[in-house]
């Protein structure tokens, strides 16, 4: 049997803080690429934030929700 032309790369040893960095980067990114699909099928997307979540220790972090709508060019083409 062929072995695959590709191997699993293990992440360096991150510390806990640059591991969220990470794990919140590659959300947004995540994130971005379903907005970008979303929009390519008429469909209009904006981000509101709706609270701030304060870690006690004077960190701080916005909390959003998508505000979804189909565009009237879709709505029409629907009809």
């Amino acid at each position: 049997m062929n072995k695959p032309d590709f191997e699993r790369v293990e992440r360096a040893d991150l510390d806990p803080r640059d591991r969220v960095i990470h794990r919140v980067a590659d959300a947004v990114h995540r994130l971005n690429e379903a907005i970008q699909r979303a929009v390519n099928e008429g469909v209009s997307v904006e981000l509101v934030r709706v609270s701030r979540h304060h870690g006690g220790n004077g960190s701080w972090g916005d909390q959003i929700v998508p505000t979804v709508r189909e565009s009237d060019r879709a709505i029409k083409d629907a009809a």
